[in-house]
Order: C-alpha cells, then structure tokens, then sequence
C-alpha cells in the first residue's frame, strides 16, 4: 500500500534520511531521494508529482517546483534561500520554510576558529610543521587579539553571536546592517564605509541577495586596511571572489578564512587556495551532532505540519501565501 504523501529530499549533509523518514511516516509520508549530485533534469524528473520538496544545497528552481504541480510546501534544510526560487513559489502559494536558529552557536564558534587560526599563525605553522619546518620566525609576528576591531557585516542572531565571543577576547565591536538597529547589544552601528576602513578582522554574516551579491567587491577591499582579515563563514556569492584573489595577490589585505564559495565546491587547483594567507574549510562551520539532529526534526515537522494542514514555524512567505 502507497504513502500518502510523497517528499523529495533532494541532497543532504549526513548519511541517510532515517531521520526525515522516520518523523514523515508519522503522517504516512513516503521519502524519495534524488540522487548525489543531481542536476536539473534529474530533479525535475524526481519532483513530478511530489507533495513536498525538502533540499539542502541544490537548486530548486522554477521548473523544479513546476514539476510537482501539487507541491504543499518547500522546507529548506538550513537558513539561507538562496537555492530555493521563493518568488516562484510564492506566486504558486507554496510555503517556503527554513530553520534559522539551528546552528549559531556552531557558526560563531567557527568563525572564532578561523579568526585564531589566521591571527594567531596557528595555521600557518601547522601546515609548516607538517612539512617538517620548525620556525617561528616563517610567520610574520602577530598582533594581540585584545587590542584589534572586528566589524561584523550583518547582524542578525548568527552576528550578535560572534560579537559575544569577540568581547570575551577584549576585542572592539562594530557592526553594520541595513537597519542600524543593535538589538539591544550595545555594539557600535557604523556605514558599511566605516565598517571597511575600521576593522581589522570583517566577518560576514548576512544573507545572500541581489542587494548583497558581490557586496566585497574590489572598492571594498580598496577601503579595508593592508592588515585586515576577512572571514566568511555565510554565502560564497557575498564575496567578488577573482576581486579577493587580487586584493590578497597585490596585498591590499593581509588574509583570508573561508568557510563557503562561489561555486561550492570551489577549484581547490587554483593557486589561491595554496596561499599560506589564506586558510579555507569546506563550508562545515553549520556541523555538530546537535546542530544536525535539530535541523533535521524541526525540518522534517515543518513539511509533515504543512501536509496535514497544521500550521507550522518559519515560513518566510507566509504573507505572499496566506
């Protein structure tokens, strides 16, 4: 006997899909699973006729959704939506979910990591030592962490996050966001302007849109200090990358941490990626056991909600479907 309601999950960032399986079967939900790495055609071909489409990285496009004619909602395993053609789906009534809160303490802790690594040296010596040199004057001699700035470009939970832990480090604040609002944290609200010419280490929390694509472009990198870094723990797209790659060959600016890239994965061949100024992780700043069993249940609640006609959390187009 047939499911009720079938779910496309179209990639994911763990194992198997037990999880999803098991919470969807409560409302006899049957999971399909497209496969690694599909492409368009492929996801077009495994959406027809589904009821649901839950996707991690993959694009859910136009005529993705259009193939599942009775789709009831969109669930986004992560926070940003980027991937997911939410206008489209909007215009067709379909609720677009996602799950923003399930990883920021992860994140932070990231961008933290990263942030020591590089001012630190720690992974400049490491890769040293691996390949059997003891030297500490190979590294350029660092500055104390206490007496830097750190400007935060985007301040929502994940930003106010970093700018915490940055505090305990003794370190100064700022931040800039299209609101200027602080949230109550007592942060330095600065132009995006000052926000480049102040910091010593930028990082970069905001949501990828058409309004913040390319948003370090080469006259950001023009205005930030010769001995700044820059981390990017959030969306690839935020950063001109072939701009970067000049402002770190020409030394405009003293370093890179990259956690995510445009296009992911990005070509690790490129000389840049073996620049010992820049360090890079394969966008695993989201990854904890806890982070993962959150993300997955609360995702998988909101498509089993939306399908049985309960009302669910974080639908991020509930005006443009209600």
């Amino acid at each position: 006997m047939s499911a009720k309601f079938s779910v496309l999950i179209t990639d994911r960032a763990w194992p198997d899909c037990e999880v999803e399986r098991k919470q969807l079967a409560l409302v006899d939900a049957e999971v399909i699973e497209a496969p690694p790495g599909a492409d368009e055609q492929t996801l077009i071909e495994y959406a027809t006729g589904v009821d649901a489409i839950a996707t991690c990285w993959a694009p859910v496009t136009e005529a993705v959704i259009a193939a599942a004619p009775h789709c009831k909602t969109i669930a986004r395993l992560g926070i940003g939506l980027d991937n997911i053609d939410v206008k489209y789906a909007s215009s067709k009534k379909i609720p677009v979910t996602n799950v923003p809160d399930y990883c920021i303490p992860e994140v932070a802790d990231h961008t933290i990591a990263l942030m020591l690594a590089s001012l630190r040296n720690v992974a400049f010596f490491h890769h040293q030592t691996k390949q059997g040199t003891y030297n500490l004057a190979a590294a350029p001699i660092p500055r104390r962490v206490s007496t830097l700035t750190i400007g935060v470009f985007g301040f929502g939970l994940t930003g106010q996050a970093v700018i915490e832990r940055a505090r305990a480090f003794g370190m100064n604040v700022i931040a800039n966001n299209s609101s200027g609002n602080d949230y109550g944290t007592g942060t330095t609200m600065v132009s995006f302007s000052d926000l480049l010419e102040q910091s010593d280490v930028i990082s970069i929390h905001a949501p990828l849109t058409d309004a913040t694509h390319h948003q370090f472009d080469e006259s950001a990198f023009e205005q930030m200090k010769s001995t700044a870094l820059i981390i990017n723990t959030s969306r690839g797209g935020l950063i001109d990358f072939s701009a970067l790659k000049f402002a770190i060959q020409n030394e405009q600016i003293a370093g890179a941490a990259l956690d995510v890239f445009d296009p992911e994965p990005p070509d690790l061949n490129d000389p840049f990626f073996k620049d010992e100024r820049v360090i890079a992780s394969p966008h695993a700043a989201f990854i904890s056991q806890e982070s993962l069993d959150e993300l997955r249940q609360q995702a998988a609640r909101q498509v089993a909600d939306i399908l049985v006609g309960r009302e669910t959390t974080n639908v991020v187009n509930a005006t443009a479907v209600e």
